[in-house]
């Protein structure tokens, strides 16, 4: 595929359409992260809520499921369901994830989740900016990338089962690795999808922000298993 679009065309594909584009979508992210650390936050602080959740594991497999349903009913239904439904269904994805986030304030201290955060920050903008600027094809690394992510989802759930902490910190590794490239990949994907210009721009900006979301989170997550300093 050729990537080196110009964009000062017609319709809205102009550098100007490109960033109010790019700015919705960095909305829409920056707003389910800040729900997921709120209320991650807030749940962490409430002991005997907490407690409950990860002393009752259908509960807790119940929340998962239906962040996975969440996930799977955009990707698969954003043609189909009306763009405000598709904006609600993302930001409870982000509530859930909140929810079941809120074990990794009782694994970690606040001052390193807060580090490894401005970590995955800049780590994430910096791919995410050579990603929307590099004229260079990124299909063929992306569809790697994939390749990689299952195989890193197959690894964890062997180790769900193995419990090696050696095994553990190489998908961490690996992830980090794979997570920043996804996040340069999706970035290109979002700009080529908009010069395309045949989309529908306000389901696109939500899908354009669970994918960046989800190349956010993961990465934060293999990070803070790496770089995080556990509570005593």
């Amino acid at each position: 595929m050729n990537y080196d679009y110009d964009i000062t065309g017609t319709r809205e594909n102009t550098a100007e359409g490109l960033s109010d584009f790019f700015r919705g979508v960095f909305t829409w992210m920056t707003s389910g992260l800040a729900i997921t650390g709120v209320i991650s936050y807030l749940i962490a602080m409430d002991k005997p809520v907490v407690l409950y959740l990860y002393t009752h594991v259908l509960v807790f497999y119940l929340l998962i499921g239906l962040q996975l349903a969440a996930v799977l009913g955009l990707s698969f239904g954003i043609n189909k369901l009306p763009a405000a439904v598709s904006e609600a269904i993302f930001l409870l994805y982000s509530a859930l994830t909140g929810i079941t986030f809120s074990f990794i304030f009782l694994v970690y201290t606040n001052q390193s989740i807060g580090e490894v955060f401005f970590i995955t920050a800049a780590s994430f903008g910096l791919l995410a900016f050579l990603g929307y600027t590099t004229k260079r094809d990124l299909t063929e690394m992306g569809n790697f990338m994939m390749v990689g992510l299952f195989a890193i989802i197959i690894a964890m759930f062997v180790n769900f089962f193995l419990h090696s902490s050696m095994l553990m910190y190489v998908i961490s590794i690996l992830g980090v690795v794979i997570f920043l490239g996804l996040t340069a990949y999706d970035m290109q994907k979002l700009k080529q999808l908009y010069l395309s210009g045949s989309f529908d721009e306000r389901k696109e900006t939500v899908m354009g922000a669970l994918t960046l979301y989800l190349d956010f989170i993961n990465l934060f997550l293999m990070l803070l298993n790496l770089f995080g300093q556990r509570r005593d």
